[in-house]
């Protein structure tokens, strides 16, 4: 049974820029390799991953075909492109779908100081290559505005798969009215049948990391299956920040629970919007 990982981290400080690590994230603030989380996922049964961008910069993205050219259980790349540089993407593009682990593309919008920028016109010049070249576009959120951008993002690029980031951040350890809110978002996100979702990085929203429980989560999931359906979500473990929140054994336990009394033929098949081909026919997790 191949069972993939659609959400994993590999990085390296001397290698690239991750002006987003420092102090704060001092556990993982250096080199985190393929080698470093190949125990947690033989412990798991996790038997392919996708290494997913960590820094809008061309470095990071080179690390990580080069790690997936070392390591056949990384079966595949969501890589960067300047989406706000049609011209340098669209060169970067042409000499990324060179490499068949790239599956898709992601930027750190959650880190840009315009919190409308995925909706500036030159980003969508941008979109439309992905679009044009196949491959699908993870949108991660931090506010619940920047999930409001899924559904117009849809309607103007209606043939780009859409794939939000850890359900858009729902608020874990939120009170009902938080979860209301964070529903009518998600659902909206989930009437359009190219966007697909990420069981990952379901943290607490308000405390430490790892003040998060199974139960505390469950919810969340429970709502992401009855709106998106199994067949468009994935599974993510977000090594190595999950690390920061109980390691990656207590986020794989924590999600085998939410899917055991699903089916084995109705549980998410745990794989890119768009597989690579060596994962094409997975058995679905």
């Amino acid at each position: 049974m191949t069972v993939v990982d659609a959400h994993q981290h590999v990085w390296d400080p001397g290698r690239a820029p991750y002006d987003w690590l420092g102090p704060a994230m001092a556990p993982i603030d250096r080199a985190m390799g393929f080698a470093d989380v190949r125990p947690a996922l033989d412990a798991a049964g996790v038997t392919a991953t996708v290494l997913v961008q960590a820094a809008d910069n061309d470095a990071d993205t080179d690390h990580m075909l080069e790690t997936a050219a070392a390591h056949p259980r990384a079966v595949g790349v969501v890589a960067w492109v300047p989406l706000d540089d049609p011209a340098r993407a669209r060169a970067r593009l042409a000499a990324l779908r060179r490499d068949s682990h790239v599956v898709g593309v992601r930027a750190l919008v959650h880190e840009m100081p315009d919190p409308d920028w995925i909706l500036r016109p030159d980003v969508g010049e941008g979109l439309a290559l992905l679009a044009e070249a196949g491959l699908a576009f993870d949108y991660v959120t931090s506010s619940p505005e920047a999930l409001a951008h899924v559904p117009l993002l849809a309607e103007r690029h209606p043939t780009l798969r859409l794939v939000v980031d850890h359900l858009g951040k729902p608020p874990v350890g939120g009170g009902p009215d938080d979860r209301a809110g964070w529903r009518k978002l998600i659902a909206d996100a989930a009437r359009h049948p190219a966007v697909h979702a990420k069981v990952s990085g379901l943290y607490s929203a308000s405390g430490p990391l790892d003040s998060w429980s199974t139960d505390g989560v469950r919810p969340f999931v429970e709502d992401a299956l009855e709106l998106f359906g199994p067949g468009r979500l994935m599974y993510g473990g977000d090594w190595p920040v999950s690390l920061l929140a109980g390691g990656y054994a207590r986020t794989w336990a924590a999600v085998s629970e939410l899917l055991a009394p699903l089916d084995p033929d109705g549980r998410p098949p745990c794989s890119a919007a768009r597989p690579p081909a060596s994962t094409a026919s997975t058995t679905p997790c």
